[in-house]
């Protein structure tokens, strides 16, 4: 597991530029291989709709909150959605249906289990095989969490989802930058963008003069279920694409931070990891708390000395989410 490179975000130095422009040739090279796996498959159309969520950066954008969200409001407009996931961090290839009882992290990876709580999910490596496994189950609608630069399977409609605090970072593609491919060739492909958080870098200006495609906004919002927090002194730890905006969420609820720690996107902890954070919280007597993503990769054995913060994806306006699917789907029938 790496950690993401900070200079793809920031370049505050002069070493940090020229690592920048030293990579960009390995950048081309990766953008013109992106682009070719495209030229070279032909995307296999389900009998049934799928919606991707997907990003233009590597690590974490909110994709899987969105993907949740997205479920729901199909539910309220009477679909039976399945979700499909890679199943990144897991063992298994799939297809498989996820079990929670059964499965683990270790297993199927850590954002299936969160999306099962929702609507029955998938695990597959073939994404075409995947989402025939969930229609031939009853599915009528399949959204999959990542998966927009899969050339395999055909998509109906595609959600860009950007990380409103560092947007696009240097917008040079990988090894130079975060981006995945080329950002034309990415919107290209895309039916709309999702801008998740306060956009402080000016993503939803720089995009609109690439693209016409819809600009959707939306939060993170604390669950009403999470550990009270305000004025509490607590000892966190997350391992996720950016971690930092667990430690935020967590100051914006009143949380006085006596500790931090950050581990790497899908860190698979084991009990050496956690106990001498477990070992610090305790000797302070403060709660130590985690995201609902890291939490579900605690070994069973410390997981209840670990309390959980869940969020969800609240919606700037709500009402334009669902037409837009609609309308792409209409197209189906024509």
């Amino acid at each position: 597991m790496i950690a993401t490179p900070s200079f793809w975000y920031q370049q505050k130095t002069a070493a940090e530029i020229l690592l920048k422009f030293a990579l960009l040739p390995c950048s081309w090279i990766y953008s013109w291989l992106v682009r070719k796996r495209f030229d070279l498959y032909f995307p296999v159309p389900m009998e049934k709709p799928v919606i991707c969520v997907g990003n233009l950066v590597a690590g974490g954008a909110g994709k899987t909150p969105v993907a949740l969200s997205l479920a729901g409001l199909l539910q309220d407009q009477g679909y039976n959605p399945h979700l499909l996931t890679r199943g990144y961090g897991g063992m298994e290839s799939g297809p498989l249906q996820v079990s929670p009882g059964r499965d683990t992290a270790y297993d199927v990876g850590d954002e299936a289990l969160l999306l099962v709580e929702k609507a029955p999910t998938w695990v597959s490596s073939n994404r075409p095989l995947g989402a025939q496994e969930a229609m031939d189950s009853g599915a009528n609608i399949v959204i999959m969490d990542d998966g927009f630069q899969n050339p395999i399977i055909y998509k109906d409609f595609s959600f860009l989802v950007i990380d409103g605090v560092v947007g696009l970072g240097n917008r040079q593609v990988m090894p130079a930058g975060p981006l995945r491919e080329d950002l034309k060739s990415g919107l290209g492909r895309a039916d709309a963008i999702v801008i998740v958080g306060e956009d402080k870098t000016g993503a939803a200006d720089h995009l609109r003069r690439l693209s016409d495609i819809p600009i959707l906004f939306a939060a993170l919002a604390a669950d009403e279920g999470n550990p009270d927090i305000k004025g509490k002194k607590v000892f966190a730890f997350a391992g996720i694409g950016r971690p930092q905006k667990f430690k935020e969420t967590l100051e914006a609820g009143g949380a006085q931070i006596e500790g931090w720690r950050e581990f790497p996107d899908h860190f698979p902890y084991d009990d050496e990891d956690l106990k001498g954070l477990v070992a610090k919280a305790e000797a302070q007597d403060i709660m130590l708390i985690t995201t609902a993503k890291d939490h579900v990769r605690i070994p069973n054995g410390l997981r209840q000395k670990i309390r959980k913060f869940s969020v969800h994806i609240v919606w700037q306006n709500p009402d334009s989410v669902a037409p837009l699917i609609e309308q792409s789907l209409q197209k189906r029938t024509l």
